[in-house]
């Protein structure tokens, strides 16, 4: 498929408008447990692969580096990936702010989400909220987002 193709096909998908946005004010960066979700669909080795129009999210464990990149889509590069995972999770980087003391500190979970998704409503009614809650439950104030 190409990348006109996808285009084409993502053209006309309707994005949602909200009347009222809801927003929390998070402690100091210098205090709070930062975590990440990103669309690349990372798993560890021994969690379920990402299959076509899985809109489900899997828990990355921060103390783990062993991802594996689960994107089917060929329009995508993993080239980044495979040279540093930090280019589409950037555990280490949080790693290092967090020592620096830049951040409070690294939370012990992440999400990951397949990002090659052409109907959003379920990630949007159902997995987002449900991965949202579970980082709040966790004790997360900021989430730093990388769209893959």
């Amino acid at each position: 498929m190409t990348d006109q193709q996808v285009k084409a096909m993502s053209a006309d998908i309707e994005t949602p408008d909200f009347e009222t946005t809801a927003f929390t004010r998070p402690p100091p960066l210098s205090e709070a447990t930062v975590a990440i979700v990103t669309s690349a669909s990372l798993h560890h080795p021994d969690d379920e692969d990402f299959a076509p129009a899985d809109t489900g999210y899997r828990v990355l464990s921060a103390d783990r580096r062993d991802y594996v990149l689960g994107h089917w889509s060929p329009n995508f590069d993993a080239t980044g990936f495979a040279a540093d995972i930090n280019t589409v999770f950037p555990i280490d980087r949080l790693d290092e702010l967090a020592a620096q003391g830049v951040i409070g500190r690294v939370a012990d979970e992440h999400l990951a989400y397949a990002g090659n998704q052409f109907d959003l409503s379920a990630i949007r009614m159902d997995s987002g909220p449900a991965g949202g809650r579970r980082l709040k439950e966790a004790g997360v104030d900021v989430v730093l987002l990388t769209p893959v």
